[in-house]
């Protein structure tokens, strides 16, 4: 718990620092006045100001967020001697530039993370399919338990490899956003075999993105094989006499071709209603055993599966995924610009209703990946906070009044018609904007207690 708090306000703190430095450092470089630099909002918890006339710095006791107040004439008189120093009075190029810097700022931030991640390296797991799930686009595109993703292509002729499961996870997910085919170059788990599948992720229901999309996709997650690992005691595993190490060739004479096709078998075993005992093929120190086991019916949700208490599978094999110097800042390029295409495409699919709400998160989800990140490791974490550092940087860029975007909308109709836009409309655009922001803040708390709760 300590771990998630600490880091939500790392996390918080680096992101709002550099979005309000952007803006600041760029107000600076134009000639503007800089008042006050505020890490929150409300109540001011530290300050500090070199001369009465320079930056007061201070942090607040909200750390939602944070602001740079500048020189102004429509907030505060401004004596004649500033008034050049006033942001109002800059050029319109000027004020855009300053209004923009702060989510380039966020999406720079980006590449410097994913670079960094890229450079330390990760362990992730490779890119070995378990068995798919059936009638599913994975099954009906021909994938079987074992096989090895090496490329990927959108169209079939430009192939791009495929260093880990994380990163085939990545381009599936781009195009089940684009509503495109995904072609796959496969073989064997010996690199031997080759031959290309199509996923039809184009018929897939591309309106949640969320951790389950790849099972939905009909990935069961990487492949392991079915052996027993810790036996709980009291357990139905414990009770039919498994031990840690028992390799499960099959189930009721049906062959098991992973560990995740046994957790499938074990989960079904439920779902008429009363539990059937299953006859397991064990291999034990060379020599086959059949045992009764009986899995026990518990409730999962609104369904009935069947447990028998037990970690199954061994550990996937891992690879270690790291670029060089060029490669990893190339890589962290081409990311950050893919996923800013992609939080943007989303946040048009839930505004056209092609999206649901459900993909809003906000602090309670953030905070529990940004602990679960922190205690993978530091190149993990690094990529979380990529990846939160782009979506504030995007949603800053959205035209919506109280944003940075609809300060550029402004800038647009002033740069357009030759006016600014009137005072009451003004009025009118920021209290709207106020009220889509409080919505949008609600339905991601709402989101993030539902997780919680296990209603989403």
């Amino acid at each position: 718990m300590i771990t998630t708090v600490l880091a939500f306000i790392l996390t918080l703190g680096v992101l709002i620092v550099v979005h309000e430095y952007g803006h600041y450092r760029v107000a600076v470089a134009c000639g503007v006045k800089v008042l006050r630099f505020s890490v929150g909002f409300g109540r001011v918890v530290w300050r500090r100001q070199a001369t009465p006339d320079s930056t007061e710095f201070v942090v607040s006791a909200l750390p939602l967020g944070g602001y740079v107040r500048m020189l102004d004439e429509r907030e505060a008189p401004v004596t004649p001697a500033e008034r050049h120093l006033a942001f109002n009075v800059q050029s319109l190029w000027k004020r855009s530039f300053i209004v923009a810097a702060g989510p380039v700022a966020n999406l720079l931030l980006a590449v410097v993370l994913y670079a960094c991640a890229h450079w330390i390296g990760m362990d992730e797991p490779k890119a070995l399919l378990s068995a798919p799930l059936v009638s599913s686009v994975a099954e009906r595109a021909g994938l079987r338990s074992g096989d090895w993703v090496r490329e990927v292509s959108s169209d079939g002729q430009d192939w791009t490899d495929v260093r880990s499961a994380t990163d085939l996870a990545w381009h599936v997910t781009q195009a089940v956003l684009r509503s495109k085919p995904l072609h796959l170059r496969v073989s064997d788990t010996e690199g031997q075999h080759e031959r290309s599948v199509v996923l039809e992720l184009d018929q897939l229901d591309s309106r949640e993105v969320d951790p389950e999309l790849m099972r939905r996709v009909g990935f069961g997650g990487a492949y392991s094989e079915p052996v027993m690992g810790k036996i709980k005691p009291g357990g139905a595993a414990e009770a039919a006499g498994l031990l840690t190490g028992d390799h499960v060739w099959a189930v009721d004479g049906v062959p098991v071709a992973d560990a995740f096709s046994l957790r499938e078998t074990i989960r079904a075993s439920a779902s008429a209603g009363a539990v059937k005992p299953q006859h397991w093929d064990v291999e034990r120190a060379g020599q086959r055993l059949d045992i009764v086991v009986e899995p026990v019916a518990v409730d999962d949700g609104a369904k009935r599966i069947g447990r028998v208490d037990a970690f199954i599978g061994a550990p996937p094999e891992m690879v270690v995924v790291r670029y060089d110097f060029i490669e990893g800042l190339s890589h962290a390029v081409t990311r950050t610009w893919d996923m800013s295409a992609l939080t943007l495409q989303m946040f048009g699919k839930m505004v056209i209703g092609e999206a649901s709400l459900k993909n809003l998160t906000g602090p309670i989800t953030i905070a529990d990946y940004a602990g679960q990140s922190v205690r993978i490791g530091l190149a993990y974490y690094l990529g979380f906070l990529a990846v939160v550092s782009i979506s504030l940087g995007v949603l800053n860029l959205l035209p919506l009044p109280m944003l940075d975007g609809g300060h550029l909308m402004y800038h647009l109709f002033e740069a357009t018609t030759g006016r600014p836009i009137p005072e009451l409309w003004l009025e009118r655009l920021q209290r709207g904007g106020a009220a889509i922001m409080l919505a949008l803040m609600s339905i991601a708390l709402f989101n993030d207690v539902a997780r919680l709760v296990g209603l989403h």
